[in-house]
């Protein structure tokens, strides 16, 4: 008999991999790998091997994956600025390609000759994980069920039918309301009464942070240090990146910070609505900002918050291993050198504002923006700057008003 081809599936545990997993087996032959990265859900790995192996895997392969996540990919993303659509932080969107390339190198060590995803044909998780895929290996076969016609197990209810029957562990207690991601960054949540924009957010929707009306009375102040445009200390205290990152979601979730309902236009075509939870890294994007407003030139800053659109995009279509995000990021991290500092920042009531910064990298001059002339500033210089700056807008008018005589007006 021929040897079994080997397929690596990434693997949440949830109800649609822990069919998909017996599905492959069953349907093509395939010797199944499961794959989990760890990457700061809670408590959703927990037993997820055994899990796995009782559903039919002949391995499960659970990498931490918590330090990279933040060093290789939510540090460039937050030095970046990479906003899509003026509010969404781009949780799920970072998150997956490292899933996908971790998942490549496993297919490589267990022989592998396919790589397998439960994401849908309707979303935007499809795109990420098989462009990672044919970007990093593209000798290995994709195989996406959800888009397979022989794949049947599209609703709840068949999923869960075909999960009794084979005796595969799945949780039967409690139907879940919504559709979520979770990591170090944030919390997604998207289906059932959110389906319809009309529908106000519930109360008990948030998982990691409290709806604002139950926030404290009194603000809590947070102070952020940085190097280079990385966050380094909290509060004057050097701390890793995880644990700075889980520090600031609970200081940030007791206030309400990070909130975010976005309806969103997909790349596949459609709009959805979707309601973020980001506590750290809204915390840290706007002390990252006001840093940057204080070490930047401005034509450098400003073109930046161009480039920050065109990386969000480059993140969300799933493009993070494009030669466009890596030249992007030779620009930002030369944007960075100066962005050296502390600020401080007031949690209350669901925002999160500045309440000073300062840098030894500093381009304010208080002599200059005081509004006492000093010898610094002449101020009939700028007799001529605006003369000679407002030369077109001049000229244009004087044109326009020999028109407008020229036709009686």
């Amino acid at each position: 008999m021929a040897e079994k081809q080997r397929v690596v599936l990434a693997y949440s545990g949830g109800l649609d991999t822990s069919v998909i997993l017996p599905w492959l087996q069953e349907t093509y032959g395939y010797e199944v790998i499961a794959f989990a990265a760890e990457l700061g859900q809670g408590d959703e790995l927990t037993g997820i091997k055994k899990k796995a192996l009782a559903s039919g895997a002949v391995d499960c392969v659970v990498k931490d994956l918590r330090k990279e996540f933040v060093e290789d990919y939510l540090w460039r993303l937050l030095k970046a600025g990479a906003v899509y659509e003026g509010g969404y932080l781009l949780g799920t969107s970072i998150a997956r390609p490292l899933i996908a390339k971790h998942q490549v190198e496993v297919a490589h060590a267990e022989e592998a000759t396919a790589v397998a995803h439960g994401a849908t044909g309707k979303g935007n998780d499809q795109v990420r994980f098989e462009i990672t895929f044919m970007a990093l290996d593209p000798s290995l076969k994709i195989i996406a069920p959800w888009k397979d016609p022989n794949f049947t197990l599209t609703s709840r209810e068949a999923a869960v039918e075909y999960a009794k029957k084979r005796k595969i562990p799945i949780e039967q207690t409690k139907k879940k309301i919504y559709s979520r991601d979770r990591n170090l960054w944030h919390i997604s949540h998207e289906g059932a009464d959110l389906e319809d924009p009309a529908n106000e957010p519930k109360d008990d929707l948030f998982v990691i942070s409290r709806p604002v009306s139950k926030t404290p009375a009194r603000p809590e102040y947070v102070k952020i240090g940085f190097r280079e445009g990385v966050p380094v200390s909290i509060d004057g205290r050097a701390i890793g990146g995880v644990k700075l990152i889980e520090l600031l979601n609970r200081l940030g979730g007791e206030h309400g910070v990070g909130q975010v309902d976005l309806v969103e236009n997909r790349l596949v075509g459609m709009k959805s609505r979707g309601v973020y939870e980001t506590p750290g890294g809204t915390i840290l994007v706007t002390a990252h900002n006001a840093l940057e407003s204080l070490t930047l030139d401005r034509e450098t800053l400003h073109y930046k918050q161009q480039i920050a659109l065109k990386y969000a995009e480059l993140v969300y279509y799933g493009l993070w291993f494009h030669p466009l995000r890596e030249a992007l990021d030779a620009f930002v991290d030369a944007t960075q050198r100066n962005v050296t500092g502390q600020v401080r920042l007031k949690l209350f009531k669901g925002r999160c504002t500045p309440a000073g910064v300062k840098s030894p990298k500093s381009l304010y001059r208080t002599d200059l923006a005081s509004f006492q002339m000093g010898a610094e500033y002449d101020p009939t210089d700028a007799n001529g700057f605006i003369r000679l700056f407002g030369l077109p807008a001049k000229v244009a008018g004087m044109v326009d008003r020999i028109g407008q005589k020229g036709r009686g007006v």
